[in-house]
């Protein structure tokens, strides 16, 4: 019995470092995205408290 065509695992390898890279890349956009929001709205949130403090 034979053991059947050999498998191409550095195809394989090469396109799992490849995805692993692209999914790094999507998690930092989207934690680099999260932290601006993060700032922004600590921002938008501190000018809304001082002018409710100046307007009293």
């Amino acid at each position: 019995m034979g053991k059947g065509p050999e498998k191409n695992t550095k195809n394989k390898a090469l396109h799992t470092k490849l995805l692993n890279r692209k999914k790094a890349k999507l998690r930092e956009e989207k934690n680099a995205q999260a932290l601006r929001l993060k700032a922004l709205v600590a921002k938008i949130n501190e000018k809304k408290n001082n002018d409710s403090a100046d307007s009293i």
